[in-house]
């Protein structure tokens, strides 16, 4: 999975209910809700910037991808969700 993974290219995955936006850094991969917590867009339709940080493609405000913590605290964090990279696949702790 983790080579299927564009390196800073944000992208989706559903897990029952839930969206996850799911980015591979230099620091390993990254798992955050996928919805801005200021008006719910996708945020694996952004970008991710030089800081680590998602880029919501409509408002553009911005997440840490280690922590979830929106740049300029104008609206809540994003739940991050712990990952295990394994041989036979990447395990996220919902």
């Amino acid at each position: 999975m983790e080579s299927l993974l564009v390196m800073n290219q944000p992208r989706q995955l559903i897990v029952g209910s839930k969206r996850i936006c799911l980015v591979r850094t230099d620091d390993g991969i990254r798992a955050v809700e996928d919805k801005c917590t200021h008006n719910g867009e996708s945020l694996s339709k952004g970008k991710v910037n030089y800081l680590g940080e998602v880029v919501c493609p409509w408002h553009s405000y911005r997440f840490n991808l280690a922590t979830g913590r929106e740049s300029s605290e104008r609206s809540r964090d994003l739940i991050t969700y712990p990952l295990k990279a394994e041989p036979d696949g990447i395990f996220i702790g919902m």
